[in-house]
């Protein structure tokens, strides 16, 4: 079973509090998502650190209730 796109939404505001947050389901099987994150505290991190973050914030799903994530991170404008 899968993840909501809602749950991980929440998760990733939870870990980045200040994180603007895109999901889409990209298969509609809840298994299969992409995320866009977009926050000021990333400013000055590398992508892989970013990245990092918004892993941890998953709390270890990856790879288990969440198959697979295609992200995104990035800076506000």
């Amino acid at each position: 079973m899968g993840m909501a796109a809602e749950e991980i939404e929440a998760l990733i505001r939870e870990g980045i509090p200040d994180a603007q947050v895109q999901i889409t389901d990209l298969a509609g099987d809840g298994d299969h998502y992409a995320a866009r994150v977009v926050a000021e505290s990333f400013r000055g991190q590398s992508r892989v650190v970013q990245q990092r973050r918004v892993y941890e914030a998953l709390g270890g799903r990856m790879g288990g209730v969440l198959h697979a994530l295609q992200l995104t991170t990035a800076v506000p404008k």
